[in-house]
């Protein structure tokens, strides 16, 4: 990025020389093949900070996706044509430092000699006889002059200086038409501009440092928060490796009572209590790298949002600013989990050693808390629900298509508030699924599902071959992949865009949903159809051994964040639903927890099943949905 003092030339000069992100001269410009917009090298570094989980770039201007390689924004092509032109530009200057070694001349006066002050009052540069007349006419009194060496070294701010106009060139640039996004003096208002929302270029550049100034606090109180959180961390690992010591400590006073014989037993003992500890590191190193990773995406964005040059932002350099705050407010608007590793904690504390009585060669076993799984919140949705999503770890998304239409977003508080994104506020939705970066893929009908972005508007439409009365299926996958199903044989995979189907999965069996790992494994449900199967394939069409529901029991699967696999059985007949934890090995399920029966209201064989953390499922059927806390 340029240095600010030559830009302030260059931004009135050769404003196609600017970068939108930084409002400086480019420096080792790069170009976003799929739209062609161009930026610096180090800007676009700072952009991918933050969405460093894609393996694509959404251009700041115009919201395309560009396919990253595994060197990201590296691998991008310099623009050449640009960069000639700014090499063109710096050698007409005198090189990059010019602006610095060149003298302003006065515009207080005709003489125009070399300026030796600044009149922020008059707003002109002045010569050393402006400045006498400054300094003894009592006309001038009250006016503020600053030394020009002292502008040049960065110590003092000339503040606002307008450009001139250049269609009425004696006129200032300080006003700013809302509507066209331009700077334009008081003449270009009457003549082009009437009728046109009109701010003063002063109050427009304030109130564009105010919300800045704003974000900037939010910025710095969120990281104070994460810092405090991971701290907070960090003390709950010590209480857990207090925990697990006691633990040991327990173990091995029983084998110093045991005889010999027992090593081998001590050592099986020893590895479930090095595994138990492993796996509480892991989920505390999780919760602490995404407080980090917030950490950095938050520190990169307001580095990006906070520019000296906001005064001079219009069109695509003011769509890209507008963009880039709605990105960070959302982000400091995401909920810090103050809890999770408080929860690691008690569990931790909740394994004991068992010692074994005196008839048995054995020193016992660890045991915990028995797992369990109860309902924490029931909510009445105010229709049929018809698909449904995960949104946040404490929020799902409903979608409706029968007697109510729209998406509702329902917190396990029971918290409701509709999607309002038009037109998604009226759109039949017969099943949905949120992407990374908020994109919303909505299935419409048999054959057809959207792709809208944040704001609402639509980047895309699936085309599959349906079969003329059952609506699709949405889901995604770990890498916002996009999976199909349409009641058939097979389950199609759709890259994040929508535009290419990458894969076409044959199945065994009807299929009404289908959720994947993180290793590309595809788990299927056939729900309320026959046969009741949930069956594991590979992206080559390799299954595993099917689970099949007895009679009159319909099965629906959702795979969580670490790759376990619920199954719900839900048993209309008897209004129950019998959960089931199973963990994968290979393409087979291996059942490692069955919880008590939950009685629930069931209108209807049709319900869902999501994933939305670890310890937290959500059910839906027909009008209800169901919070599910799971305690293992």
């Amino acid at each position: 990025m340029a240095e600010k003092c030559g830009s302030e030339k260059a931004s009135s000069s050769s404003p196609n020389l600017i970068c939108p992100l930084c409002l400086d001269i480019f420096v080792e410009a790069i170009i976003l093949t799929s739209c062609g917009h161009t930026f610096c090298r180090q800007c676009l570094k700072k952009y991918d900070l933050t969405h460093q989980d894609l393996d694509h770039m959404v251009c700041p201007l115009c919201r395309e996706i560009t396919k990253l390689s595994a060197n990201r924004v590296d691998d991008l092509r310099l623009n050449v044509s640009i960069n000639g032109c700014v090499d063109d530009y710096h050698a007409k200057c005198g090189g990059m430092n010019a602006v610095l070694e060149m003298r302003q001349k006065c515009s207080g006066c005709k003489l125009q000699g070399d300026a030796v002050s600044f009149c922020r009052t008059c707003n002109n540069y002045i010569c050393d006889k402006c400045l006498q007349c400054h300094q003894y006419l009592s006309v001038f009194e009250d006016h503020e002059v600053v030394s020009m060496d002292d502008v040049i070294e960065g110590k003092v701010s000339i503040g606002h200086l307008f450009e001139k106009c250049s269609i009425h060139k004696q006129e200032n640039k300080d006003m700013f038409c809302e509507d066209c996004k331009v700077h334009v003096c008081h003449k270009c208002v009457l003549v082009d501009h009437q009728n046109h929302k009109i701010k003063n270029q002063v109050n427009f550049e304030q109130e564009l440092r105010r919300k800045v100034t704003g974000l900037a606090q939010r910025c710095a109180d969120k990281k104070t928060e994460l810092e405090k959180n991971i701290q907070n961390i960090e003390i709950q690992r010590h209480e857990v490796h207090t925990a697990v010591q006691t633990l040991l400590d327990d173990v091995r006073q029983a084998y110093s009572i045991k005889a010999k014989e027992l090593e081998e037993n001590l050592r099986s003992l020893t590895d479930q209590i090095n595994a138990l500890e492993r796996s509480f590191d892991d989920d505390l190193d999780v919760l602490k790298s995404k407080d980090r990773q917030r950490i950095k995406s938050i520190c990169s964005s307001i580095t990006l949002v906070d520019n000296d040059r906001l005064g001079h932002l219009e069109t695509d350099t003011l769509s890209a600013h507008i963009l880039l705050c709605k990105e960070l407010d959302a982000m400091l608007k995401e909920v810090t989990d103050h809890t999770s590793a408080e929860v690691i904690k008690k569990k931790a504390q909740e394994k004991r050693f068992k010692p074994a009585d005196d008839t048995r060669l054995d020193l016992g076993s660890i045991s915990g808390s028995d797992p369990k799984m109860e309902v924490i919140q029931c909510v009445d949705l105010r229709g049929a629900m018809l698909g449904m999503a995960m949104h946040s770890n404490s929020t799902v998304a409903i979608g409706y298509g029968y007697n109510a239409r729209g998406i509702d977003i329902i917190d396990s508080n029971g918290g409701k508030q509709q999607y309002s994104n038009t037109p998604l506020s009226d759109m039949k939705c017969y099943d949905l699924v949120f992407q990374r970066d908020g994109s919303l893929c909505v299935s419409t009908g048999s054959t057809e599902a959207h792709i809208y972005s944040p704001l609402g508007s639509r980047k895309a439409t699936i085309h599959v071959r349906g079969n003329g009365f059952y609506f699709l299926k949405v889901n995604k996958s770990p890498s916002d992949e996009i999976i199909i199903t349409n009641y058939g044989k097979q389950v199609y995979i759709y890259d994040p865009t929508g535009s290419t189907l990458k894969h076409t999965v044959r199945t065994k069996h009807i299929t009404w949903q289908a959720s994947t790992t993180r290793t590309g494994l595809i788990v299927t449900s056939s729900g309320w159809h026959n046969p009741r199967m949930v069956t594991v394939y590979d992206r080559d069409g390799n299954a595993g051994e099917s689970l099949q529901a007895p009679e009159d029991v319909h099965p629906y699967a959702a795979v969580d964040e670490q790759d376990r696999v619920y199954v719900a059985s839900v048993d209309r007949k008897n209004s129950s639903v019998v959960i089931r934890l199973y963990d994968l090995d290979g393409l087979n399920l291996k059942e490692r927890v069955e919880f008590k029966a939950l009685n629930m209201t069931l209108g209807s064989s049709w319900c869902y099943l999501v994933s939305l953390s670890p310890d937290m499922l959500a059910f839906a059927c027909w009008k209800k949905l169901y919070f599910i806390k799971v305690s293992l």
